[in-house]
């Protein structure tokens, strides 16, 4: 008996060629211990010091971890759509990765949005174990998961525009130093561990429109005291993510 072959050359469908570079951007990411670090081990080393030892009260009243585990949930959004996207997206830019896969038939804005699920994976996972730590420590989470959903998207959308924004038009030892930087001011100044209360009352309505306040802020209200949807906070959000990733798209270099 004679089998023949014939060669079907051409590419893949776009919906597989997506799922595999989404596969390939996370694994990549969880290989990576210094983003492992900054995604997961920070988030979940300060929820669990803050919650368990009295080092200062910033929280007001009731448990410590009520008011934290909101803040860090968007502490971890942060550290992985903006700080660890930046900085990956950028040396990428720098090694040439992402003018070759820009010249392969996966399209452009297929890889961005490959990027952008590897992001909501790792998001994924990282709110999975720290709600996990949370409630073991006492957490009472309430609200409307929706509004919480809500929430997690719009700030996923926000930071990563900011990180592409940011990977695709500075240098990449640039980028790493800002990256770093804007984490470490955003996480002091935008409502994570310490309350917006607690700053001077000239520089509050500033740092109430910052997106890490909006978000911390919003999870906080559904999660600690169970409001409505926080339509205020997503507002500020999603004028951010439609900012960030149009000035994103305009300016974004490949090389």
């Amino acid at each position: 008996m004679t089998t023949t072959y014939e060669p079907r050359p051409g590419t893949a469908p776009v919906g597989r060629m997506l799922l595999a570079q989404t596969a390939f951007e996370t694994r990549m990411l969880l290989r990576n211990g210094e983003q492992l670090l900054l995604t997961v081990v920070i988030p979940t080393v300060l929820l669990v010091l803050f919650s368990a030892v009295d080092v200062v009260d910033v929280t007001g009243p009731g448990k410590r971890v009520d008011f934290l585990a909101p803040g860090l949930l968007a502490l971890a959004v942060m550290s992985t759509a903006f700080t660890g996207q930046a900085i990956a997206t950028g040396f990428e830019r720098r090694y040439g990765v992402l003018k070759r896969l820009g010249a392969s038939p996966l399209p452009r804005w297929a890889l961005l949005t490959a990027k952008t699920g590897c992001v909501l994976v790792t998001e994924v996972l990282q709110v999975a174990l720290l709600s996990l730590i949370a409630l073991a420590l006492g957490w009472s989470p309430q609200g409307d998961p929706l509004a919480v959903a809500a929430l997690l998207v719009l700030g996923t959308a926000a930071f990563s525009g900011l990180g592409l924004l940011m990977a695709g038009t500075l240098r990449a030892e640039a980028t790493l130093a800002a990256a770093n930087l804007v984490f470490i001011l955003l996480l002091l100044a935008g409502g994570v561990v310490v309350p917006l209360a607690k700053f001077p009352a000239a520089v509050r309505p500033v740092l109430e429109l910052l997106p890490i306040s909006a978000l911390s802020d919003g999870l906080r209200a559904v999660l600690q005291s169970g409001a409505g949807m926080p339509w205020a906070d997503l507002g500020i959000l999603g004028a951010w993510a439609a900012v960030g990733l149009g000035l994103a798209a305009r300016f974004f270099r490949w090389e």
